[in-house]
């Protein structure tokens, strides 16, 4: 039953963020607000809500482990997982824009993470509060800079500006409750599979969770690639691993402070983080400057698979 509810509730998350998501830029656009602000922050937050509330259950319900490790392994398989698997079908161009702005950034709030836990073993309100006023002020860094340097932002759907306020209203209502019970299945069943194979709720949450919160991106920058469309960026991604940091980890703590249970969170599964976003530079420069080959993407994803192996061995 534990992996029928798990399964259950990966469909249920992509369901209700699927419905949040366009509810959202619905509403935005009831409110007149710009396309481009839409996509650097509507979109953006819609889409951390799976992983938000995945961590915010797990949180309140005492599980401080998977609400730590859905977000580190998340991060992870962003890198390892999608970018390898998209690099392997078609190489990426990197822009300027990445070494320059979203990847000090990612590591910033990486590093962030890492001395909140190191030095108090949790992420308190106060910390939790710190992380969110990070991500506001990276948010109004974006829209400064996509305004200035006139970035037309894709993403965003235009047929969503006719809808129907009762159609917007059935959307926030499926997607709320899909959320909802998606996340509560999850964590049940996550908690339930650790116990009945004999692994830590860690080691599941930095595994299948992470994987299954990662999925949608995974698709949907596969898709694009097999169809030899542009495939989703690698400012998408490293932008999604800092919302992952800030606003999934800042929001859950202000709301229910994470403490840290499993220590191999800090000594093992946080570097590997680190280490997946730190490689990216040396990637991007040796040997071909500014691209992500298909060499460079079998790296990243033989990689994750050793991550993912020797969590389960070690257990």
């Amino acid at each position: 039953m534990s992996i029928l509810y798990i399964l259950i509730g990966f469909v249920l998350l992509v369901v209700g963020g699927e419905f949040l998501v366009r509810s959202s830029v619905a509403i935005s656009f009831k409110f007149n607000i710009s396309k481009m602000i839409i996509g650097l922050t509507v979109v953006s937050f819609a889409t951390s809500l799976p992983e938000l509330l995945v961590s915010l259950q797990a949180a309140l319900g005492g599980f401080s482990d998977i609400a730590l490790g859905n977000v580190i392994g998340s991060n992870i398989a962003n890198i390892g997982l999608v970018l390898g698997i998209t690099a392997i079908i078609s190489p990426l161009i990197i822009d300027k824009d990445f070494y320059k702005f979203n990847w000090p950034i990612m590591m910033f709030f990486s590093f962030a993470l890492y001395f909140f836990l190191y030095t108090g073993g949790n992420i308190s309100r106060l910390e939790g509060a710190a992380l969110f006023i990070g991500i506001i002020i990276y948010v109004l860094f974006l829209i400064q800079r996509a305004r200035k340097n006139r970035i037309i932002v894709e993403g965003v759907d235009d047929s969503l500006q006719v809808t129907s306020g009762f159609k917007i209203i059935v959307w926030l209502v499926i997607g709320g409750v899909a959320l909802y019970g998606g996340s509560e299945l999850l964590v049940s069943g996550a908690v339930d599979l650790a116990e009945m194979i004999g692994v830590s709720e860690r080691v599941i949450s930095v595994s299948i969770i992470a994987v299954g919160t990662s999925i949608p991106e995974l698709a949907a920058s596969v898709i694009a690639a097999l169809k030899k469309e542009k495939a989703i960026s690698l400012g998408n991604l490293i932008g999604s691993n800092i919302f992952n940091i800030a606003s999934v980890l800042g929001i859950t703590a202000l709301i229910q402070p994470i403490y840290l249970k499993s220590e191999e969170l800090l000594t093992n599964d946080i570097f590997w983080m680190i280490g997946f976003s730190f490689v990216l530079i040396p990637l991007a420069f040796i040997p071909k400057r500014f691209s992500i080959s298909r060499y460079k993407g079998i790296i990243l994803f033989v990689s994750y698979v050793i991550f993912i192996g020797l969590a389960f061995i070690k257990k």
